[in-house]
């Protein structure tokens, strides 16, 4: 028997799709509105859209198919099709049964849309399978599955729940203790050591990194600052507290208003101000010639689309130039929440200790004394540098160093700093042959002319020395209020050029008021108010997607009218409940969620679930998920056993190819970090905006020059090219096969089987085992014949013998082979 229609899957998208441009929430001809199921019943003004159980006699039949001539067909342009015809005329004769979470809320919202609607706790449904249900999640999901005779996965085995919830709470896998203590107490009580092994897993400092690595994608963190120039930026202290905020569970709605609205809280902290380096991540064009305002203004308009899809998961970019085609959000609403966010300043916070304060005054001071005598014999400053080069003949052209004349073929403002510094020098250098107290003091002597240059180099030399002994302070750029506030004007069209009627700040009439809007303080507060429908569903669903792949709403920034509904919106309503209830404490609805039977399912693929639910939308069984870009390396350096744990700190430079800055326009400068920070974990790598690090690009990592909800996950050829080639994976491959040559006395088999835990989290098989065995004795036999190639592969040290060198050759190049398993890089 066909499953009955469903109006929010099948009907909604079809009456989206053809009718509601002219009968919508902003257009309504006839009076008539198609977008929400109140108003097909109600109808326009010839009366009621659908008349259940009647299709033919409907008027919204009569409408697409042009059955009676008392009706217009509609849509003007174009047809419905024979097969979304039916699916409408179906879905009226079955009753034209209308969504169960689209409410009309007496003197609530406007909008009737489900994600609109205040969040209702539901009661936990009966099911009849109670053995399988561990937290309330698993009756959501089992009250799905039980009409459609559809049984839930087994439990994976205890290694693949160890390494899944390694990957998924920590980004790192499991080590061999880890997995031989867990396994251990398995055998004692297997759900005492599950709810351990998640308790201790909550608690490391790694928690903290991987769950940043995921808000920082929403944040688009990057370090420099986008556009042609792409200059660097110091912000890395930012992220660093949203780290340390994750891993001392600050409460969500907390988390929230420090990051939008920190400076503005009462007696605000170094730490709340640095909270709010959130909105600081936006680009910076530093090209000449631009509008300073245009770029303002983007940088808020990407603050106010951004706040929109992190936290309401809406589209209210849409109404930057018009009112939305299908949400209830209008040009006017969007200008108002834009209000919020035009009055921020932009500086940089200066983070140091009241002792380098204190040190750098007193050194400030000597450089002030010494400046000021400075400035009576040095006149190098750009103004009077740039009338030095625009007076600079052909003819005398020549006598400049190369590499001044060099930087003059580059236009000004695309000059680096080294360039600008080589100008400067090649200046100062001038000026000293021609001094100008020389000529300004009349004749002198040689020997005073010489005293006065002696006494110029000798500040200079003091100058120096003062800067080397001044601390290093280090700079996050930050947002605070302006003592000033800036009109707002609805830009007609989008265009900041086009100003309309001003507007106050405000929030959207289909959301639930915001009583007072001073600042972008009461905006956040709305944000985590209880009655906003929206911001506890869309984290919560973030969390979901988390845990297995896809959110409950697959559209996880759009939960208006042109997003999925979600597959489970009762389970999505529990959540979202539960969450608030208990403090917005990220850490508890995670392990609410990981303690769920759904959780510890078996991915295996099945094969009664392809037809019935090929896309795991019931759950019933997990998914098999490539880990991140950035967890990519750090399972390598992992299991090489060359990772450094050491959390937070600037960008750190690993090896990559050369010439990655060649179509670039400006040179970066990538210093390979030597010594523990060249295996410091993937979140920590420098991100370039115009050429990100390449290892990360060829896995998914998003450019963050807008907001990333979700990564997509690709599976490409270089991907594999990268794991086998990168400098980097081989250096982990090398550590990796020193591990095993130190376990002195250890057989062939003891090592593959130690180095097949580390990669994969479980023992091999029997037939993998032997298969590692036989390769890695081709490989001996090869290298037998080739030492050359063991020389290069293992390096060529004098200590070694070349049969020692052959030795390591063939267990790096095994190491090779588990490093490039699909399994090496997947949550299974």
């Amino acid at each position: 028997m066909a499953e009955p229609i469903d109006y929010a899957r099948d009907v909604r998208p079809i009456l989206t799709k053809q009718c509601v441009a002219c009968h919508g929430a902003t257009k309504q001809s006839a009076e008539l509105r198609l977008d929400t199921h109140a108003g097909i019943v109600k109808g326009g003004n010839s009366g009621p859209a659908v008349v259940a159980k009647n299709g033919a006699g409907s008027r919204l039949i009569q409408a697409v198919t042009g059955s009676s001539k008392d009706v217009t067909r509609m849509p003007p342009k174009g047809a419905v099709v024979a097969d979304e015809i039916a699916t409408l005329r179906r879905w009226i004769d079955e009753g034209a049964i209308g969504p169960a979470m689209e409410e009309a809320v007496a003197g609530g919202p406007i909008s009737t849309h489900w994600s609109f609607q205040p969040i209702r706790r539901p009661v936990t449904p009966a099911v009849l399978d109670k053995k399988w249900i561990r937290n309330p999640i698993d009756a959501f999901i089992l009250a799905e599955l039980e009409p459609k005779k559809v049984r839930p996965s087994p439990e994976a085995p205890p290694t693949t729940l160890l390494r899944r919830l390694h990957l998924d709470l920590t980004g790192l896998p499991p080590t061999i203790d880890d997995i031989e203590q867990f396994l251990k107490a398995w055998k004692a009580n297997p759900d005492q050591a599950y709810e351990a092994a998640i308790d201790r897993l909550l608690a490391s400092p790694h928690y903290g990194e991987m769950q940043a690595r995921q808000w920082l994608d929403l944040a688009r963190y990057a370090d420099s600052n986008g556009f042609n120039i792409d200059a660097p930026r110091s912000i890395w202290k930012y992220r660093d507290w949203v780290i340390d905020a994750l891993n001392r569970d600050m409460p969500f709605d907390r988390f929230t208003i420090e990051q939008l609205a920190g400076d503005l809280l009462p007696n605000a902290t170094r730490e709340q101000k640095i909270a709010t380096g959130f909105h600081r991540n936006t680009l910076i064009n530093q090209e000449g010639g631009i509008d300073l305002e245009q770029f303002r203004v983007e940088s808020v308009v990407d603050r106010v689309n951004t706040t929109g899809s992190v936290w309401l998961g809406v589209t209210i970019g849409c109404c930057q130039c018009h009112d939305h085609k299908f949400d209830a959000f209008s040009q006017r609403e969007y200008y108002q929440f834009f209000a919020f966010f035009n009055n921020c300043d932009e500086p940089s916070l200066e983070i140091m200790t009241p002792e380098e304060e204190k040190r750098r005054n007193a050194v400030r001071s000597q450089l002030a004394a010494v400046e000021k005598q400075w400035e009576r014999l040095d006149t190098t400053n750009a103004k009077a540098i740039r009338q030095w080069e625009l007076a600079i003949t052909d003819e005398n052209r020549s006598t400049l160093a190369k590499a001044v004349r060099d930087v003059f073929a580059v236009a000004e403002n695309g000059r680096n700093a080294k360039q600008k510094k080589i100008l400067e020098d090649g200046y100062r250098f001038a000026d000293q042959i021609r001094h100008p107290l020389g000529a300004l003091l009349g004749p002198v002597s040689a020997v005073t002319h010489a005293g006065l240059l002696e006494t110029r180099f000798e500040l200079q030399k003091r100058h120096a020395d003062l800067k080397r002994r001044e601390p290093q302070v280090v700079t996050t750029m930050v947002i605070q209020e302006r003592p000033e506030p800036r009109t707002t004007r609805v830009m007609l069209g989008g265009d900041f050029t086009r100003q309309g009627v001003p507007v106050k700040a405000g929030t959207p009439a289909a959301l639930p008021p915001l009583e007072k809007a001073d600042s972008r303080l009461d905006l956040a507060r709305w944000l985590v108010d209880r009655r906003n429908p929206l911001t506890a569903r869309v984290a919560v669903n973030r969390y979901w997607g988390q845990f297995f792949g896809i959110g409950l709403v697959e559209t996880e920034n759009d939960f208006g009218t042109q997003g999925t509904p979600p597959s489970h919106p009762v389970l999505l309503d529990y959540l979202a409940d539960e969450f608030m209830e208990n403090g917005w404490s990220v850490k508890q609805m995670h392990k609410l969620i990981v303690m769920s039977a759904a959780y510890r399912q078996s991915s295996n693929a099945r094969p009664d679930l392809a037809i019935v639910d090929p896309r795991n939308r019931l759950l019933a069984r997990q998914t098999r998920l490539r880990v991140p870009a950035e967890t990519v390396r750090d399972v390598a350096l992992t299991a090489s056993g060359l990772l450094n744990p050491k959390v937070g700190g600037p960008g750190i430079f690993p090896p990559q190819p050369e010439g990655m800055y060649r179509f670039t326009q400006i040179d970066k400068a990538w210093k390979e970090s030597d010594g523990d920070d060249r295996y410091r974990r993937g979140m920590y790598t420098y991100f370039w905006r115009s050429a990100p690090h390449p290892a990360l690009v060829v896995f998914d990592a998003p450019d963050s020059t807008t907001t990333c909800t979700r990564r997509s996950r690709s599976n490409t050829p270089l991907q594999a090219l990268t794991l086998l080639n990168d400098v980097g994976f081989n250096d982990y491959a090398a550590g990796l096969a020193k591990q095993l040559l130190a376990m002195k006395s250890a057989e062939d088999a003891q090592r593959v089987q130690r180095a097949f835990i580390l990669c994969t989290g479980r023992p091999p098989g029997e037939r993998e085992q032997a298969r590692l065995l036989r390769f890695l004795q081709q490989q001996r036999s090869d290298f037998e014949s080739d030492a050359q190639a063991a020389r290069q592969l293992a390096g060529a040290s004098t200590a070694d013998s070349d049969g020692q060198r052959i030795e390591r050759a063939a267990w790096i190049m095994l190491a090779r082979v588990l490093m490039n398993l699909d399994e090496f890089i997947t949550r299974e």
